[in-house]
């Protein structure tokens, strides 16, 4: 994985887990704490991460959204896949300003790749919400370690697209 720089120094994360079961202490989340551990990795100040039910997602996800001192970077793992409870793509779309498509497919890919097509049964979305990135992986280890293998080579440059920064002309 990449090393920090002065682009992601001081720049602050936020991971949501939708699960029920981890919120409701029947199961311990484990994809979390992998993105916790990333981006901490890379730099980032991130508090543990946020665990809310599937149900609540609706509600709170909008609540924590339109937080004015939103994060740089909000990362969800959970509430993607096709059951009737997974609601945290249909719950970020419409919040979002911006769609980065390309980064979504490309977690799909990675899936594919490994040898899981069901990893093209995932819904996604990543985009811009504000001055902040915001994408949406897999409740699954494998969802989130292709998340973050897509991720880590375009962080810096995301992170300083959305502070204004750019080497275009």
């Amino acid at each position: 994985m990449t090393e920090t720089n002065d682009t992601t120094a001081h720049t602050r994360a936020l991971v949501i887990v939708a699960s029920t079961r981890a919120a409701s202490g029947d199961y311990t989340d484990r994809t979390g704490p992998v993105l916790v551990d990333w981006l901490c990795t890379r730099g980032l100040e991130v508090d543990d991460a946020t665990v809310i039910a599937d149900a609540d997602i609706p509600t709170a996800l909008p609540e924590l959204l339109d937080d004015p001192v939103l994060p740089r970077i909000v990362l969800t793992t959970g509430g993607t896949g096709i059951s009737p409870t997974d609601r945290t793509v249909s719950t970020v779309r419409p919040l979002l300003d911006h769609e980065l498509p390309g980064l979504v497919a490309a977690v799909w890919q990675k899936g594919v790749d490994a040898g899981v097509p069901t990893a093209l049964l995932s819904g996604g979305v990543a985009g811009v919400v504000g001055r902040s990135f915001v994408m949406t992986l897999p409740g699954s280890a494998g969802g989130v370690k292709d998340g973050i293998a897509v991720l880590d080579p375009v962080l810096d440059h995301l992170i300083a697209q959305l502070e204004g920064v750019s080497d275009h002309e």
